[in-house]
């Protein structure tokens, strides 16, 4: 609320009464209280010593059974306890799935949320409230698809601090990346899918990740679950694939001509700040010109062995890929691990596919992320983050098939800073419900945003200029920090 009257007040989380009523009598001189609002965002961005230099977020989209992975239930009727057997890991207390063997020696490098939970059990509200930390603004079951209205993705966040930093636009290196594709594109379905949550929103397609597009062979293939050939991974980037004969020359020709068309046109633009479609054009001839950028993105420059270890599968080398690109200065890199079958991770019907193909992958693919970032130096600089959007039923059905759970699910947290062998908050009986240390999506994208460094109450301006919060009631885990 403002109060016009009386002493010295802030509103919106920072400018005070006078820098309001300044901006509006400076608004006659060409200034705007937008100004004022951008100018206290990117006051509030490094307050807070950051633990991690970037962010790799692992999403398992589809929902993996907690029962499955990371919260297995031994003594619980045989009906909810599953078909796996559960096997001792290196975290007191922590039992693993005998079907990840290695991340059960790896405990002590990393922590294990119990008690994910929220209350939006449909895959792309999920999807969304993950990845931005907000929930969809479209009801359940009433749209599958990014809307323009929605919330930014954590690494658009980002994405936009750095791009307001000095020399932000012409990075070589996009601060936020998407691999192997966007999710959804990868899907077969009755209509494009387009999932939300991955995308700016609101905050301006400038702000979008940078992805690269992947594709199967067919409608039946699934990439995930089979060896990919080198041919297959080029991971060129979606919609700026460049032509093979147009030259760096005649690339740096048309960069020059739009500047020249442009300058004009700016000069009739009194904002001080750039618009979205500016930094869009910026930031993609910066890309499409960027040796860097192309030197980070090809695989085949890694030891076979290494790439052995992470599993030839597509979510193996993306994830591979990933750790490359923030070797190379990317701040946010997500590996979504996409429903090509429409199923995978969202096992209605049986569980073969989690035990043949889903656990195995995760394990090889996460287990040496940790273990390559450790042995370059990276892991106490790089945050990782690995979960799905929802969890699945205590009970099952005669395949061991499991319907949607959101309001428990497992996360992983390891590297940038996060203290290893620790396990969060604790479920009840039969894996449903948490009993201590319920954890929100807004939780999980403060501690996100904390760890690098950018105060989750940071002011974004939405779509009117109006000032508002990165989270919105979440709270960082700092106890989970060393």
């Amino acid at each position: 609320m403002l109060n016009i009257l009386g002493g010295r007040q802030r509103v919106c989380g920072g400018v005070t009464r006078r820098q309001v009523l300044q901006a509006g009598g400076a608004g006659l001189f060409g200034l705007s209280l937008s100004k004022v609002w951008a100018a206290e965002s990117a006051q509030s961005v490094s307050q807070i010593a950051p633990r991690a230099k970037s962010v790799i977020f692992l999403f398992l989209f589809g929902g993996p059974s907690q029962l499955e992975t990371f919260d297995l239930k031994p003594n619980a009727p045989e009906k909810i306890r599953g078909p796996f057997k559960p096997i001792d890991s290196r975290t007191p207390g922590l039992l693993i799935s005998e079907h990840l063997p290695r991340l059960a020696t790896l405990s002590d490098k990393f922590c294990v949320i119990r008690t994910m939970t929220h209350s939006y059990n449909d895959h792309s509200s999920g999807a969304h409230y993950i990845q931005t930390g907000h929930p969809w603004h479209i009801p359940i079951g009433g749209g599958f698809n990014a809307t323009e209205k929605d919330w930014p993705a954590l690494g658009s966040m980002v994405e936009h601090v750095d791009q307001h930093a000095p020399g932000g636009v012409q990075r070589e290196i996009p601060s936020y990346v998407y691999l192997p594709n966007r999710l959804g594109h990868m899907q077969p379905y009755s209509t494009k899918l387009d999932r939300p949550g991955q995308y700016a929103g609101w905050l301006g397609r400038g702000y979008d990740a940078l992805a690269t597009d992947i594709l199967p062979r067919n409608n039946k293939d699934n990439p995930f679950f089979r060896e990919c050939t080198d041919e297959e991974l080029d991971f060129r980037i979606k919609g700026l694939a460049a032509d093979e004969s147009l030259s760096l020359d005649r690339l740096s020709r048309r960069r020059s001509l739009l500047e020249q068309f442009d300058v004009e046109r700016r000069r009739l633009d009194h904002d001080a700040f750039a618009t979205p479609y500016q930094r869009f054009q910026e930031r993609a001839l910066a890309l499409i010109t960027s040796d860097r950028t192309r030197q980070a993105l090809d695989i085949r420059q890694e030891p076979a062995a290494l790439r052995d270890r992470y599993g030839r599968h597509l979510f193996g080398q993306s994830t591979l890929l990933a750790r490359r690109l923030v070797e190379s200065g990317a701040r946010f890199v997500t590996v979504a691990w996409d429903t090509v079958d429409g199923y995978s991770w969202d096992s209605h019907t049986h569980s073969d596919d989690v035990r043949k193909h889903l656990l195995p992958g995760l394990d090889s693919a996460l287990a040496t992320l940790i273990e390559d970032l450790q042995e370059r130096g990276l892991l106490d600089e790089t945050l990782v983050v690995c979960l799905g959007e929802m969890g699945r039923t205590p009970a099952a059905n005669g395949n061991w098939g499991r319907n949607h759970w959101s309001t428990l699910f497992p996360a992983v947290l390891a590297g940038g800073g996060i203290r290893g062998g620790v396990v969060y908050g604790t479920s009840d009986k039969d894996a449903a419900y948490a009993s201590s240390h319920p954890t929100s999506p807004e939780d999980l994208a403060a501690t996100v945003l904390y760890a690098l460094g950018i105060d989750p109450e940071m002011r974004l301006l939405d779509a009117q200029g109006r000032p508002t919060a990165a989270v919105d009631g979440g709270s960082p885990l700092v106890s989970l920090f060393g």
